[in-house]
């Protein structure tokens, strides 16, 4: 493994690491932000607009 020596993207701090990206302390804040857990979300109901006609075909009785 070569470490390479750079900017923090996210800080501007100096860091040691394998591959480019956030230093250790910013992927601390960024986990912790966006821990992933998952929430319940709740969509409204889909109405379709008053312009749209069902087809000749779809509506025939």
């Amino acid at each position: 493994m070569q470490w390479m020596t750079f900017d923090c993207p996210r800080c501007g701090a100096a860091t040691d690491d394998d591959l480019y990206g956030p230093c250790p302390t910013c992927r601390g804040a960024l986990r912790a932000r966006f821990d992933g857990t998952a929430r319940d979300v709740e969509a409204a109901a889909y109405e379709p607009k008053m312009n749209v006609t069902p087809n000749a075909v779809a509506s025939k009785e």
